[in-house]
This record gives structure tokens, C-alpha cells and sequence, in this order.
């Protein structure tokens, strides 16, 4: 049988990358990691193929295959769908190379998919033998082949390629160049290219009626169908456009060019610009350009960008709005940045470079500056420059705290006052303002809600033209990527992140090479060549019971029986020790605590004339940990008479007014015990006080709480002396770890429950089809969970913006026909993009667990991995707490269930569909034990202290002295 990239053999043009193209093919059966780096690698050969072959590209900085990719010249030559996939290739290539975690066979033919559409788009290009192809999964060889895995990732290649055959085959290319560029031109003339859309799905005309109607299109008036045009170039010189788009003037705005049944909107794009050409000789005005299936939508509007996927269609006042842009934008370059707003070099720098992006045609910036640098600052000048040259009407701020939003929309009202702002939290602002504030999930629910006077929906895709994100990170990505999806915006991150420790996922968001921002501005020049932030130094103490943990062994005749008093369980039990996680978590030590307030209290940095500590900082692990530490402080200060420190947490009352009055000097409370509410964005310049009382091991966020303490501030300790320096107290190792590891530990996202229930369900289902488990019971399970997910999809409301992103998806898989055999692809589909939008309906949040429990325990044994020991023992321990609470009568109709798992006999000869009835039938019991995972917080007076070093900050941190 013919392979997917079978038709490269034979072209010699082709000689520096087909061979690795069809070896990565060739080896998915046998292992999918390799197909990913052979898929990566084959990649690379063609990138540089395309750079050796096309005079119009021009190579960058470095030969590495990232800044290749992200060079504009090679970037902008192709369609942005299939750029997009690019990165994909790259990643999973590296994540099969250079790290021990397991490709599955669905993110490889997700590799090789988006290998083959860019060989079909260089071919498009350059080819001389030149056909549209789709990749199919069924064409992949079959056949195992034997593979050295080792030798294939220790030459980072499944074939061995030495660089000077590799050079010898560029230069052929090269040679060749004149050609192969002139050919370029004549062949995009002559021939046609689809991105693939890796789901195909029937037009729904109603899709697109509905969403022209929800955006207050009105039919027969402002929107018009099956629009007669003149000058088509067919023998006729007729066509019929399917919707037209009029202004208030009575011109037309856009034409919507939509396909009835198409695997890709974007095949539509010649004939709407041919439509756009009609209409323009027409009626003298040029309408901007949508291509649509009913789900995937693109804009062009070719006087002014390349075309793009938006959410949707947009909005009357929206598209004229952009009609106005096109005689109003002014080179960005020419408009003053206003002094009074940001007077700092480095700060001009960034919004100048900023505006290059833009005007280059990009739509995302990076902006990494130290905290303290006035990053806020920087997004309202570059808010101000934005809007006078014509590109920003409307801007949105999105922060991850109600605190940072309040703190945002302050700095903003006093750097622009002449622009109208509100605060999304707000029920007193007006909503329409030029500029608003937001949290995440206020937005989110605000896209779907918020009306206009008129009634009808205010945030349109094209209402906000530069949205800022506070802070931003990867998390904020995958959990609330709607957003970004939905809104048609330029988008500028602001992070104080070092660029060096920036996530590869936030990079990868902003479309950039790793380490390369569009601007940054570090912590060490802003402390020594510019002086605009101050420096710490670190006092690490080591204190044992928080390092270690507690021993049984090593306590004092006293604390032993302090010991056995608490941890004795109702069995007789005793742990033989407390390990240090659990320590902050639930045993709360009077000792260590006093030692660290009396610290802070006689070490750190004093003012009123050395009479009262300088504001502060405890960063505590949780909230009961928090209160704790106010409470030893108001023990051993009562003088304070309870208002000199005080917790902020976000489930305390008011906390914001507390965080108010910790910002004004002099005023109480001096010292704020915060858990996480404080450890970024909240500027105190007068803070000179920092507590690390809790571990941290994101690089990030460590970076994020040392900037609470960064800034300058004049007249500290009286006229004419100021703020020089501020001091960190680290009671957790947090400085030792991170010079042990440098790029600190990477978490890893945590699913909701319903997601990861959807997930394992769907998991099960492929697994179920197969022929091991052909016999009619585990078909009758595996229909049961086809409805149940089925049920799932179907409850999805359209009208959600979450929801719409995903219709395509949505519409092929609320189908039953679509599970009779699932692909890889469509598992990998439905956990992709189905899983996060999916709810349970389910109260019982115990029951939940359970079944996410006895699921994983189902695939664990159909998958043979080494968390069925680890599940086993958790139900093992389920079965024994319901046990002992024999008599209640729920529990007492299972109890001969429940014993029987306890049994080796019961695991011995244990299947899929006994795992089921355990999962059915115990799943509501769950919650009658709940009262065995409430562990009450236990105070200990154990006096070990340890030892104290003292560091001056250098690179990072500082080594102890």
C-alpha cells in the first residue's frame, strides 16, 4: 500500500528531507515517540530546504530550527494554520528526545499530519509535480520495524545524515534559488492550497443566520442575501454573493463568502476577494472579506492585513469602526509618548517596540520587566500611543485578583483621566467604558451576559482592540483560552518573570522563540546601572522541624508523650514520624513561630527612628496557618492591642480594606500574614520586610513575592534618607532549593474533576472496542458510557462562548454514529477540546471522586501501568473506613461487597466489569466517610530551632556567607 509521503520518492529536488519524511511515517507502528522525532527532524531538513530554496526569506540571528520558524519572512510566507502547527512538531519532537515521557500514537499522526500539510505547502510552492493531497491515517504502514532508540536519540535522527552530505544537498537547492523563487510566484497564481482543518463537518447555514441575528444584523435591511454582482470573470460576468454586509452610508462593510460542505472555509478565499472586487467597482468602497463554515470563521480585510481566524462575524459598529481605521491609523512611530505618564528610557523602549511589532503585522508582544518597573505604567502610555494613532478604541485589562484589578484601574485613572474606565467587578460602573478591568471568570460570564442599552450582547469579538494581560503565565492560557479565542485583539502579556525563567508554553501562546520577548527589562540593571529598584538581602535560617519534619525517635521524654497524645489514632496506631510537607499543613509548631515573629520583630528593618518594624510580609501556607501566626503575635505583643498584624486571605471579609490600609505608611497593620492574596502584583513601595514562611518551588511566583519588596521609596526613615535595600527571612530552604535547581519544578495543570471523568470515559471506550472485549457485557459497558458521554455533549449550551469555540466538535461527536469506532484522533479530539466545557451533574462531589477513582483503576489495568498498585491500596483503605461504620444501614445492605474487596481473592480474579459494579454500588457511601479526612490542626511546642546564614543578593540568589 502507498504511504502518506510515498509520492516524495523519486523527485531528487526533494533528496534532503523525503527520506526522513517517510522513515518517520514508517516507523509509527512500532514506536510513536519516534515517528515524533523523525516527524521533528524531517521538519527541520525542509525548513531549511525552503531557506536554501527561496531568495525571499531571509535567514535570522541563529540556525536553530525555533528561530527559523518564528524569522517573519519565512512566517508571513505561509497561511497562519499551517504555521501554527508548526510549534506542535517541534514539541512533541523535543518531548520524545529529551525527556522520558510516552508519546501516544495520536499525538504522533497529530505530528505527521501537520508534517505532511507543510511538505504540501512547500510543494504548493515549489514543486514541479505539483497535486492537492490529504493526509490519511489508514495509508500509515502497519508493518514493525526494528529500532535502536537509543542511537536514534543520542543523533537526535532516525537516519544516520552526516552535516556535510546535509550542507552538499542545501547548496544543490541553493544553486537553484533563482528558479526556484520565480516559480514561487507563478505557481500561488496558478494553483491552490487548503490548511487542513483536521475535522470535517457539513455547513449549517442556521450557525451563521443565527449568529448575524444574536449580533443585531437585521435580514432584507443592513444584511442581504444571494447579492447579484457584475464583473465576476466567468462568461456570464455574474455571480451572487451569499451575504453582504451595509453600512449606515448604505456601502457595503463585508461580504461572507459561506460553504455548504467543505473541510476548510478558507477554500472560499478567492472567490469572496473576487466578490470584494465586484462590489468595490460597484459601489466604491472595498468591504472587508469573511469565509466561513458555520464554525470556523476568517477575516481579510486586504488593505490592511493578511487574513485571519476570528470567532465569529462581527458587529456593525465593530466593522465600521475598522472601515474608519483604514484612513485614520498614523504611523505609530510619529505620536509623542506623554512624559507625565512614563519619563523612563527603558519604559519608552518597550512601548516603541511594542508598536514595531505591531505595525509589522503581529498581533501578540511580550513585555518582561522587573517588578517595581512600572510595567502597569508602561500598558497605560502604550494605551495612550495606541489610541492616538488610531489602533485602540476600546482596551481590556484582565488580572487574576480582585485586588490587582481595583490596583490596575487606580494607576490607569491617574496616568489617563480623560478616558472613561470601568471596573468589570463592579455593579456601579458603566460597562460601555473605553477601558475595562476584569478578572478572568468575570469576563468569561460578563462575553455571555452583558447587554447593551439596546439589548443586545456589548462584548462583540471586535468590541476590544488591545487587551492587556496582568501577569501573564500558562495556566491563564489553557484555562481560559476562550477568551482569546473569542475577542479579535492585539494582545500584550506583561510578566516580571526573567525572560530566562518565562514558561515555554507563554512563549509559545505569544507566537515567539523561547527567551526572546518583544522587549525586556531585568531586575539586575534596574538595581545596579539604573538604580530604579533596590536590592535584598537574604537571611535563611534552618530551622529543623520545618526542614525534616518530626521524628518520634528524637523528641524529649515530654514532647514523646505531646506526640502520642496527638497522632494516636482510634485503632491504637502512631506514625513513627511526621514528614516536613505535613508540618505547615496541619501541625502548627508554638516555638518555630515565635522564633520567626521575634526575628522579624528585633532583625528586620525598623522605622519611626528604629521604633517600629518597617511594613512586612509573611508569606504563610495556608489559611489556619495564617491565623495561627496572628495569634502567637498577639500573644507575645499584646501592646499592639490586636491591630499591629493581620491575615489576608481571600476568603476573609474585607481583606481588600485591610490590603488599603497596609498601603499607607504608618498606618496599621504593619505586618500582613498573607496566603497568596499578596504574593504578587500588590505594590507597597514601603514594604522592607519579606517573610518566606512556606515553600515555594515556581521559579515564577519566587520571583513574583521577592517584588514585593523592589521598589524605591524616598524619606523611609526621615528627610533625605531612603529606602536603599530590603531583607528576606527564609524559614523553608527556598533560596538553597533554587540554586539547586535552577529552573525550579514545572507543575502541571490539574483537570476538574468532570474533565478528567470525560477523559478516562472516553479513554475506556477506545480501549472497549476492542476485540478482547467483544463479548456482550463489556459491550453492554461500553454502550452505557457511550450514552452517558453522549449525554454530556448534548447538555452543552451553544450560546456560551466557551461552548461556540468547540461547535465543530461538538456537532460530530453529540452523534452516536461517531463512537461506533473511534480513531485516536477523535480520543485525542474529545479529551482535547470537549473535556474542559463538559459538567457533571452530579452533587455528590465524593461520588465524583470515586469514580474518577475506580475509572483510573479501570485503565489502569487494560493499560498495565503502575498506578493500579498505588488505586488499589486507596480502595483497599475506602473498603476498611466503610467497615467500621457497619451499622449505618446504606452501608450495612454493601458490607458483603465491601469485605469481599478486601480479600486477595477478589484482586486475584478482578475485571473491568467487577471494577463497575464496585464503582455503582459503593459510590454514594463515599461521602458517609468524610469525617476520616478532616485532620484538625495540632499544635506542637517542640524548641527546634536550627541555625542561621546571611546572604547579600547576587545573581541568584545569593551563596551564603
Amino acid at each position: 500500500m502507498v504511504a502518506n509521503f510515498d509520492f516524495l520518492q523519486g523527485q531528487a529536488e526533494y533528496a534532503l528531507f523525503a527520506p526522513a519524511c517517510i522513515e518517520a511515517e514508517r516507523v509509527l507502528a512500532t514506536s510513536p515517540a519516534m515517528a515524533a522525532a523523525g516527524s521533528r527532524k524531517a521538519l527541520e531538513l525542509a525548513v531549511k530546504w525552503v531557506y536554501s530554496a527561496d531568495k525571499t526569506i531571509t535567514m535570522p540571528y541563529k540556525d536553530n530550527l525555533q528561530s527559523l520558524i518564528h524569522e517573519p519572512s519565512f512566517r508571513f510566507a505561509m497561511e497562519s494554520q499551517t504555521w501554527g502547527k508548526l510549534p506542535y512538531i517541534i514539541k512533541l519532537g523535543n518531548l520524545a528526545v529529551h525527556t522520558e515521557k510516552a508519546v501516544s500514537r495520536s499525538e504522533a499522526i497529530l505530528s505527521l499530519s501537520a508534517l505532511f500539510e507543510f511538505i504540501e505547502w512547500l510543494d504548493y510552492c515549489y514543486g514541479s509535480n505539483y497535486e492537492e493531497r490529504q493526509f490519511d491515517e489508514a495509508l500509515i504502514p502497519a508493518e514493525k520495524v526494528v529500532l535502536d532508540e537509543a542511537a536514534i536519540k543520542e543523533q537526535n535522527s532516525l537516519l544516520q545524515q552526516k552535516d556535510a552530505e546535509i550542507e552538499a544537498l542545501r547548496a544543490q537547492i541553493a544553486a537553484m534559488s533563482d528558479r526556484l523563487t520565480l516559480n514561487k510566484a507563478v505557481h500561488k497564481e496558478e494553483r491552490s492550497f487548503t490548511p487542513v482543518d483536521l475535522s470535517e463537518f457539513m455547513t449549517r447555514k442556521k450557525y451563521i443566520d443565527v449568529d448575524l441575528k444574536l449580533l443585531g444584523w437585521v435580514f432584507d435591511d443592513d444584511v442581504r442575501e444571494e447579492v447579484p454582482l457584475t464583473g465576476m470573470p466567468n462568461p456570464e460576468e455574474k455571480g451572487y454573493a451569499d451575504y453582504v454586509l451595509y453600512g449606515k452610508d448604505g456601502l457595503p462593510l463585508a461580504v461572507i463568502e459561506a460553504k455548504r460542505t467543505s473541510k476548510d472555509p478558507k477554500i472560499g478565499t478567492q472567490q469572496a476577494k473576487l466578490y470584494a472586487d465586484c462590489l468595490e467597482r460597484m459601489t466604491g468602497r472595498r468591504p472587508m472579506i469573511f469565509t466561513t463554515n458555520g464554525f470556523e470563521t476568517y477575516l481579510w480585510d486586504d488593505v490592511t492585513s493578511p487574513q485571519r481566524k476570528v470567532s465569529g462575524v462581527f458587529a456593525k459598529a465593530d466593522l465600521e469602526k475598522l472601515m474608519q481605521r483604514r484612513t485614520e491609523r498614523k504611523p505609530l512611530a510619529e505620536i509623542p509618548i506623554d512624559d507625565k505618564i512614563t519619563d523612563r528610557y527603558y519604559q519608552k523602549e518597550a512601548i516603541r517596540a511594542v508598536c514595531e511589532h505591531i505595525e509589522t503585522g503581529h498581533r501578540k508582544a511580550l513585555l518582561v520587566m522587573a517588578t517595581g518597573t512600572g510595567k502597569t505604567r508602561t500598558a497605560s502610555s502604550l494605551t495612550d500611543v495606541l489610541s492616538r494613532g488610531g489602533y485602540a478604541t476600546n482596551v481590556l485589562f484582565l488580572a487574576d485578583r480582585t485586588a490587582l484589578v481595583k490596583q490596575a484601574k487606580d494607576d490607569f485613572k491617574n496616568n489617563l483621566p480623560d478616558m472613561s474606565l470601568c471596573n468589570l467587578l463592579s455593579n456601579k460602573d458603566d460597562k460601555s467604558a473605553r477601558i475595562v478591568f476584569s478578572t478572568y471568570p468575570t469576563m468569561l460570564n460578563a462575553i455571555d451576559t452583558a447587554k447593551s442599552e439596546d439589548g443586545k450582547r456589548l462584548f462583540t469579538p471586535a468590541h476590544f482592540d488591545l487587551i492587556i494581560i496582568d501577569e501573564a503565565h500558562r495556566s491563564i492560557f489553557k484555562k481560559y483560552r476562550a477568551i482569546f479565542e473569542y475577542f479579535d485583539a492585539i494582545l500584550v502579556g506583561l510578566t516580571a518573570t526573567p525572560k530566562t525563567e518565562v514558561d515555554r508554553n507563554t512563549y509559545e501562546f505569544f507566537e515567539m522563540e523561547k527567551g526572546v520577548p518583544t522587549y525586556a527589562y531585568d531586575y539586575e540593571t534596574a538595581v545596579e546601572k539604573d538604580h530604579v529598584l533596590v536590592p535584598y538581602y537574604n537571611i535563611e535560617v534552618d530551622t529543623k522541624i520545618l526542614e525534616q519534619g518530626i521524628s518520634y525517635d528524637d523528641l524529649s521524654e515530654e514532647d514523646k508523650e505531646r506526640y502520642e497524645e496527638d497522632f494516636t489514632d482510634e485503632d491504637g496506631e502512631m506514625p513513627d514520624s511526621i514528614p516536613a510537607p505535613a508540618v505547615n499543613e496541619f501541625i502548627f509548631n508554638q516555638s518555630t513561630v515565635d522564633m520567626v515573629l521575634e526575628n522579624l520583630m528585633t532583625k528586620g528593618i525598623k522605622v519611626a527612628g528604629g521604633d517600629r518594624i518597617g511594613k512586612a510580609i509573611i508569606f504563610a501556607q495556608n489559611k489556619r496557618h495564617a491565623e495561627y501566626v496572628v495569634e502567637r503575635f498577639n500573644k507575645l505583643y499584646p501592646q499592639y492591642k490586636g491591630s499591629f498584624a493581620k491575615r489576608v486571605t481571600y476568603e476573609d471579609n474585607y481583606a481588600l480594606t485591610i490590603i488599603d490600609d497596609f498601603k499607607v505608611e504608618g498606618k496599621a497593620p504593619h505586618i500582613a500574614v498573607s496566603v497568596d492574596m499578596m504574593d504578587t502584583g500588590i505594590d507597597v513601595p514601603h514594604i522592607v520586610n519579606l517573610v518566606f514562611f512556606k515553600r515555594v518551588r515556581s521559579k515564577a511566583k519566587f520571583w513574583q513575592m521577592i517584588g514585593r519588596g523592589t521598589r524605591l521609596w524616598k524619606n523611609l526613615f526621615g528627610e533625605g534618607q531612603h529606602k536603599t535595600h530590603f531583607v528576606i527571612f527564609d524559614y523553608l530552604g527556598n533560596f538553597e532549593f533554587f540554586r539547586q535547581n535552577q529552573e525550579g519544578l514545572q507543575g502541571s495543570e490539574t483537570p476538574s474533576l468532570s474533565e478528567a471523568i470525560f477523559a478516562k470515559r472516553v479513554r475506556l471506550i477506545h480501549h472497549l472496542q476492542h476485540a478482547v472485549f467483544a463479548d456482550e457485557p463489556h459491550q453492554k459497558l461500553r454502550t452505557e458510557l457511550v450514552e452517558t458521554v453522549l449525554h454530556q455533549i448534548k447538555q452543552l449550551n451553544p450560546e456560551l462562548v466557551s461552548v461556540k469555540m468547540k461547535l465543530q466538535y461538538i456537532e460530530k461527536y453529540k452523534l452516536a454514529a461517531a463512537f461506533v469506532c473511534l480513531s485516536d484522533t477523535d480520543k485525542h479530539h474529545m479529551i482535547e477540546h470537549l473535556a474542559p466545557i463538559v459538567y457533571l451533574d452530579e452533587p455528590d462531589e465524593f461520588a465524583k471522586r470515586f469514580d474518577n477513582l475506580m475509572y483510573g483503576l479501570m485503565l489502569a489495568v487494560i493499560e498495565g501501568t503502575p498506578q493500579f498498585k498505588k488505586t488499589k491500596t486507596q480502595l483497599g483503605a475506602i473498603c476498611a473506613n466503610l467497615a467500621k461504620r457497619a451499622t449505618i444501614p446504606q452501608i450495612k445492605e454493601k458490607l458483603e461487597l465491601i469485605n469481599t474487596v478486601r480479600t486477595e481473592e477478589f484482586w486475584r480474579d478482578a475485571g473491568l466489569l467487577d471494577f463497575e459494579k464496585v464503582r455503582v454500588e459503593l459510590r454514594h457511601l463515599i461521602k458517609l466517610t468524610v469525617d476520616d479526612d478532616k485532620i484538625s490542626p495540632i499544635y506542637t511546642n517542640s524548641d527546634r530551632r536550627g541555625h542561621r546564614h546571611q546572604g547579600r543578593r547576587s545573581d541568584l540568589p545569593s551563596l551564603r556567607l
